[in-house]
């Protein structure tokens, strides 16, 4: 490392470059040594290659503490010049395969797009993690295609209604309100310390462990409808559920993910002021009111209001439309036989 130093001052970066080869030769993890390679590679000019070893470096940097001001300046410089590199790689590859990707239907190309930026590392590459219940076969979509659910468009068309009877419930004090977290204090969910048991992020059920709350569905007799019409799954004590979910001002949500992955999550924006936001895995979107989407819940997400205002969405859960309607029943038995023999109260799904 020392002849390393010594040469690259002198300006004889071929001698510099070979002292730092026998250095990582005697250690190929040497932070130091892969660092200095990096920026010698990027004096010589060497770009790419200098992109190499900037991301091998970035990978094996130790927390920020343990290193000097001069090696985090040239780390933060390694990981601007490794993403300006990348961008530009997109670019060209998206321009080399233009006839092949304008082949594409919309989902398709969409998909194509992901493909690229996971293999540029642009991108991270996220998977199911549900906590408890995992049906084989089902593929980590994020953010499901509308084809896939015809119904979604007579659900958007009854939105007005739909906030008109949230507005009503709201204005009249929120009665029936109540956090949406609520575990024991022995529970050991970290994540959930802050928002247990909080208003912070409030739900207004429409069904309690899989049961109509019937005042509820009195009270919103047209979003009680609609939600009956969807292709909701029926577990014993577990589902369907269906609510809607405050999130006050200056609210984060912390990434996580559901319990199963057999379902998927349907959000249907009623009350969005500016500066909401809703992550699934590598795709951030905006709720605009009005537009639903369905995303799968068992893939890391998180949501935030950063505004001055509530924000109010519906919240309900559907069938994967890739089931049979013999795996959805199989499905079903099986996990109300499981519960039934372990005497298992189901808590509250996130």
């Amino acid at each position: 490392m020392r002849l390393a130093g010594v040469a690259r001052r002198a300006g004889d970066l071929p001698e510099a470059i070979e002292a730092l080869e026998n250095a990582l030769k005697l250690d190929p993890r040497c932070f130091p040594a892969l660092l200095m390679m990096a920026t010698v590679r990027e004096s010589t000019g060497d770009i790419k290659l200098a992109v190499h070893h900037y991301s091998v470096a970035i990978a094996q940097a130790p927390p920020t503490w343990q290193i000097d001001p001069s090696a985090i300046s040239a780390l933060e410089h390694g990981r601007a010049l490794v993403e300006r590199h990348h961008r530009e790689l997109r670019d060209f590859i998206h321009a080399a395969i233009g006839d092949a990707r304008q082949d594409c239907a919309d989902a398709e190309r969409k998909k194509v797009d992901t493909f690229v930026d996971v293999t540029l590392g642009i991108r991270k590459s996220y998977t199911q993690q549900p906590m408890e219940f995992c049906y084989p076969g089902l593929p980590s979509i994020e953010f499901y295609d509308r084809v896939h659910f015809p119904w979604l468009s007579a659900l958007e068309a009854q939105s007005a209604e739909i906030r008109r009877e949230l507005m009503a419930i709201l204005g009249g004090g929120g009665e029936g309100f109540a956090p949406y977290i609520n575990y024991p204090d022995q529970i050991p969910l970290d994540q959930w310390r802050e928002l247990n048991r909080s208003p912070k992020w409030a739900a207004w059920h429409f069904f309690d462990k899989g049961e109509p709350i019937e005042d509820h569905f009195k009270i919103a007799p047209v979003t009680a409808d609609a939600v009956s019409r969807l292709p909701q799954p029926k577990v014993v004590r577990r589902s369907p559920s269906a609510l809607f979910s405050t999130l006050t001002p200056k609210t984060r949500i912390p990434p996580h993910t559901g319990v199963a992955n057999f379902r998927l999550v349907v959000h249907l924006p009623l009350v969005i002021p500016p500066g909401c936001g809703f992550r699934v895995g590598g795709e951030t979107r905006e709720w605009r009111f009005g537009e639903a989407w369905v995303f799968d819940d068992t893939i890391e997400h998180e949501a935030w209001n950063n505004s001055d205002e509530l924000r109010v969405i519906m919240i309900c859960d559907v069938w994967s439309p890739l089931l049979s309607a013999a795996e959805r029943e199989a499905i079903a038995a099986i996990i109300e036989a499981r519960d039934r023999f372990s005497a298992i109260v189901p808590s509250p799904s996130i």
